[in-house]
């Protein structure tokens, strides 16, 4: 349900897993560049949907958002409203990823403010450390909405770690969303044993990485990015709703 990494291995590595489908939302990527690579790593045997995992608000206080079925880009750095209304404009489907992880994620609080305003919650994220998981899980049971389970795999091998199985075909991206929105019936599964702990730490480490100022400094600040709420793609659309 949601990968950050795309390629011929990562392609092989969901099928020799049983993988229907995976969701590609990689970080501060537009849209039309994840349709594309989506569609060219698509086949009979594995579906790639496009997704975009939404950063709203400022960095050091940002709640992510995990869009499937958009119709429309979006930018990151607006405000967890103005992203909400525009999903909701969109007819998009609203996941929850990650939910009360540090500082990158939605709070209890913050779904059960507006649960209409959100299709599903993450319940197992294989990147999340056990009491995280179980934090997750407890959002769900005070809300009442769906969960799901995600790999979000940053790194290759992580891919099929944790996966959610629908009961009902999903061959399209529309089916995707259309289960999503439903609240179609669906497990949450994962691997088990000392190799799955192993490498959900390896992907927890990562986030010291990707989360470090630097990056964000040199990378999203500056106005010209693909993902800035500023850049000349959106054409001043989100101006009344960005945080930079």
């Amino acid at each position: 349900m949601h990968v950050k990494a795309l390629d011929e291995n990562v392609v092989a590595h969901a099928k020799d897993r049983g993988l229907d489908a995976l969701v590609y939302a990689p970080h501060f990527t537009r849209l039309p560049t994840i349709r594309e690579r989506a569609a060219r790593f698509s086949d009979d045997d594995l579906l790639v949907v496009p997704g975009r995992e939404v950063f709203t608000g400022p960095w050091n206080a940002r709640r992510h958002l995990l869009a499937i079925g958009l119709t429309d880009p979006i930018p990151d750095f607006i405000t967890f409203r103005g992203a909400l209304a525009e999903l909701d404009r969109q007819d998009a489907a609203v996941l929850v990823p990650h939910p009360e992880m540090l500082n990158v994620s939605c709070s209890r609080a913050d779904v059960a403010a507006d649960p209409d305003a959100f299709d599903a919650v993450e319940t197992y994220n294989a990147k999340a450390l056990p009491p995280q998981n179980r934090a997750a899980r407890d959002v769900v049971r005070d809300t009442g909405l769906p969960g799901f389970g995600s790999s979000y795999a940053h790194l290759r091998w992580t891919v099929g770690e944790a996966w959610t199985a629908f009961e009902t075909a999903i061959d399209s991206p529309a089916d995707l969303t259309a289960a999503l929105r439903s609240e179609t019936p669906r497990r949450v599964v994962h691997r088990t044993g000392l190799d799955h702990h192993l490498r959900g730490l390896a992907e927890f480490a990562h986030l010291g990485y990707e989360n470090s100022w630097g990056k964000v400094d040199r990378l999203f600040l500056s106005g010209t990015e693909p993902t800035h709420p500023s850049h000349i793609a959106y054409d001043g659309r989100f101006d009344d709703v960005a945080v930079y």
